[in-house]
């Protein structure tokens, strides 16, 4: 279906292009009648033999003419329609029929179009493609973090796993210090931001659910994205050490908020 629309766009492509280039046609035509484009240096060529040049061509009508349903000016005495209002007088000139065809293709695409996406389903809309894209790019950036190099560039949301080795609770440790103080306290036990150390959780209390909390924020409670301050690794470290403090009741504890976990 995708080939099909792709031929059909490539189709109205060309037509767009020929119509384009028997406008520009028809303009050159009129313009030359307009300022009488054919008249040349009287010093050259005798004026008497140009004007009967110029009446045997405007009398003959042209293969281009025909096809573009064009009339010779020399033949619009013979156009004007019979009723006229106020001097105005109206030529019986039909719309040509490359106009036509170009007019009712239009409307033979648009039903096709639309029989097509909005009856069968045959093809997607854009609603439907940009959710798509959507899921690809998140599987292709998946599948990029999994490729073997930097270790730390291998985790995220999906595969993080809780560590409970010393050196990285410190690292973690320091970076909260650094990172997280500020609105969880030096401790954790929540200022602006809530209680880190109590059972109850806004946005989840698994480790994946912490890591993806610090990765992405949550921008309508204030709290920022930290995935272009920090790596994987350290937002991995921090997660750690935010599930290492669980428990520890520190003096000056923020009441509980969220679920129970």
């Amino acid at each position: 279906m995708t080939d099909l629309l792709i031929w059909a766009l490539l189709f109205t492509a060309i037509l767009v292009l020929v119509v384009s280039v028997l406008v520009l046609k028809v303009i050159k035509i009129f313009v030359q009648h307009s300022l009488g484009s054919n008249i040349v240096d009287p010093k050259v060529i005798n004026i008497h033999s140009l004007e009967q040049q110029g009446e045997e061509k405007a009398n003959k009508i042209s293969l281009w003419n025909r096809i573009m349903g064009l009339r010779p000016i020399s033949e619009e005495k013979d156009l004007v329609m019979e009723h006229e209002f106020d001097g105005i007088t109206e030529l019986d000139n039909p719309t040509p029929a490359w106009f036509m065809v170009l007019f009712y293709g239009t409307m033979i695409f648009a039903a096709v179009y639309m029989f097509s996406y909005h009856v069968m389903d045959w093809g997607k809309l854009q609603e439907q493609e940009y959710a798509d894209e959507l899921r690809q790019a998140e599987e292709d950036k998946i599948a990029l973090l999994m490729k073997p190099g930097n270790k730390a560039n291998k985790i995220n949301e999906n595969n993080v796993e809780q560590s409970t080795d010393p050196a990285v609770l410190s690292a973690g440790g320091a970076l909260f210090k650094n990172a997280c103080a500020a609105c969880h306290g030096e401790n954790g036990q929540g200022l602006v931001g809530p209680n880190l150390t109590d059972e109850f959780w806004l946005h989840g209390g698994t480790i994946k659910d912490i890591f993806k909390t610090i990765k992405y924020g949550v921008p309508e409670k204030g709290m920022i994205s930290w995935e272009k301050t920090m790596n994987a690794k350290q937002i991995s470290q921090i997660a750690s050490y935010i599930l290492s403090i669980q428990g520890t009741h520190p003096a000056g504890a923020k009441a509980p908020q969220g679920t129970k976990l």
